[in-house]
């Protein structure tokens, strides 16, 4: 199915997480003709439960993101199921977008929050324990296992980093580096620290009912842990960004200015894109200061137009 949207809206925003839909909240309760683009895939999708959230602290995040939506309702914005996969822009400063079935939508401003991907790890097992004992942030989940046994799976630097910031929660942590040796000055960190070190490859991970029990490794031996931290590659979930010829940083974010402001005129980036510290409450700060930022642009603009008919 091809169809061409007549409507010019005032922004389009690209992803329907926490930065995508408080932006769009925000743009809505300013009159503004907002359409938001959201496959339903966030990135918490297989967590029961989201923290560090001041009043929604252990909420699900799926239900978190329903009321959202619902919220929505009230100021017109619309959202469709749409996955964008092109977007354009002119030199009059519109954007056009375009999502898998052709269908062409316009802009007079872009916003991303289309956030980052894991690449989980390939543990046999982990599929079933991830979300509810194996995790990647110690800051949302960390307090639910203190003080309990704790595995951490990571390859250099960074599996020592996590090892070390887990501290803060137990002091009965395992780094596994699933083959990979560390070298000596990461040992001695570790060390001091008191944590363990495993180099010898995992075979499996056990539990049951989501809770992890032992970590299998390839030369028979388990070790019982309660709860798995990992640390990996993340990925942009949109190649949006990138189309549109966005600068990102050596994390592999995109490069925002104070006001979720890209290099590119009339894009902006809000949330896990453009961020390292990737916590929920976050992200729907950053979706509402984009939102600020972004009608007074438009302000502004629509100021200048009317000048520039009152001069003629």
């Amino acid at each position: 199915m091809i169809e061409q949207q007549k409507t010019l809206y005032d922004v389009i925003i690209i992803g329907g997480g926490p930065a995508g839909l408080s932006a769009a909240l925000i743009l809505g309760r300013c009159l503004r003709n907002v359409l938001v683009f959201d496959i339903g895939k966030p990135r918490n999708i297989s967590s029961q439960h989201m923290h560090g959230f001041l009043s929604r602290d252990g909420e699900n995040p799926m239900e978190f993101l329903n009321i959202g939506r619902g919220q929505l309702k009230e100021y017109g914005v619309e959202i469709k199921s749409n996955e964008i996969f092109r977007a354009t822009q002119y030199d009059n400063n519109t954007f056009e977008v375009a999502d898998k079935d052709c269908n062409i939508f316009y802009s007079k401003k872009l916003l991303i929050a289309t956030g980052l991907v894991d690449d989980i790890p390939e543990l046999e097992g982990i599929d079933k324990l991830y979300g509810t004992s194996v995790h990647h942030c110690p800051y949302c989940d960390g307090w639910e296992v203190r003080q309990k046994p704790l595995a951490v799976y990571g390859k250099g630097k960074s599996g020592a980093g996590l090892a070390v910031t887990l501290t803060t929660w137990s002091d009965d942590i395992i780094l596994f580096t699933d083959g990979k040796e560390i070298n000596e000055e990461e040992r001695m960190l570790l060390n001091l620290k008191g944590i363990k070190t495993i180099d010898t490859k995992i075979k499996n991970l056990l539990g049951t009912d989501g809770m992890l029990e032992k970590v299998v490794l390839e030369d028979g031996r388990e070790i019982k842990r309660e709860a798995l931290f990992f640390t990996t590659e993340q990925y942009q979930r949109s190649n949006i960004a990138a189309q549109l010829g966005c600068a990102f940083t050596h994390l592999g974010v995109v490069a925002t200015d104070k006001h979720q402001q890209t290099n590119v005129p009339g894009v902006y980036v809000a949330g896990d894109a453009a961020r390292d510290m990737q916590l929920v409450i976050i992200a729907a700060a950053e979706g509402a200061k984009a939102a600020v930022i972004i009608n007074k642009v438009l302000q502004k603009e629509e100021r200048d137009l009317i000048q520039s008919e009152v001069m003629k």
